[in-house]
């Protein structure tokens, strides 16, 4: 089917693509990315499943335990899967049980999946409204947002906007290793933090890796500061969606052949609009 044989509303394929990844581009009529989209991130979230036995809503305390409480976690990015894992597996069968091995790995993957779709339902917004771009240029917006989230800055390196991205990269990275420190490293548990955990989980490899290597750590001790490193760690994450929202709407301006801000088409534009007056 010929994706530019009808138009497309944009809002609908995103929309669709966040309730199933893939959805939105089956109603475009891309049909190979429509087919990429449910593997990769559904197959995702299924190893998910099966390392964390579906279990990760569990780490939420008993009084927060409702059905709108595990919406603050990465997983809503995946409407569809997370709607079946909470329906699923829920909080749990009520008595006490070891963790799996593969308890926070598992976690993490889902949590992963849910941010690959929420990128992906941005490509199937562009595609929809980019129907006689070429494939590589009508998926930079998405590209970019995605690797702005995998390393803080480094969508703002690969536009070329390499000074922003250092700046964005030292400052949030930053934040991040200062609330570890200050925490002592128990921000990296899900299981003890999970909401402070999906807030620092959008700030990417930095809260991944620190993850891997930190996390299983024991606290034996007080940490004396462990709510400002809790803040820091959190916040880090939250303002590297504002710097993946910078990058998105760079690569779309670029896109469309739209002035930006503070560049020299922009400086141009002004000038002839001056002349005009």
């Amino acid at each position: 089917m010929d994706p530019q044989a009808k138009p497309s509303n944009p809002n609908v394929a995103a929309v669709l693509s966040w309730i199933v990844p893939g959805a939105g581009h089956l109603y475009l009529g891309r049909l190979g990315w429509a087919a990429i989209g449910f593997v990769l991130i559904e197959g995702l979230y299924y190893l998910g499943l099966v390392l964390s036995e579906g279990r990760a809503f569990e780490y939420l305390d008993l009084e927060l335990r409702s059905p709108v409480a595990p919406a603050l976690s990465p997983e809503l990015g995946n409407l569809g899967a997370f709607i079946y894992q909470l329906k699923s597996y829920g909080f749990g069968p009520g008595i006490m049980q070891p963790w799996p091995e593969t308890m926070r790995l598992g976690s993490s993957l889902c949590a992963l999946a849910g941010i690959l779709s929420v990128c992906f339902a941005v490509l199937a917004h562009v595609h929809a409204r980019a129907v006689r771009a070429t494939p590589n240029a009508a998926a930079a917006p998405a590209r970019d947002l995605l690797l702005a989230w995998l390393v803080p800055g480094l969508g703002h390196w690969m536009q070329g906007r390499r000074l922003r991205g250092a700046i964005v990269f030292g400052l949030l990275v930053g934040l991040f290793v200062l609330g570890t420190w200050l925490a002592e490293a128990s921000n990296l548990s899900r299981e003890r933090h999970f909401y402070f955990w999906a807030g620092q989980f959008l700030i990417g490899a930095p809260s991944l890796v620190a993850e891997a290597l930190f996390g299983a750590m024991r606290v034996r001790s007080e940490i004396q500061y462990v709510d400002c490193g809790l803040v820091f760690g959190c916040v880090a994450g939250l303002l590297n969606v504002l710097a993946m929202i910078d990058v998105f709407g760079y690569a779309e301006a670029k896109l469309f052949g739209w002035p930006i801000k503070g560049s020299e088409d922009d400086a141009a534009t002004k000038a002839v609009e001056g002349a005009r007056a």
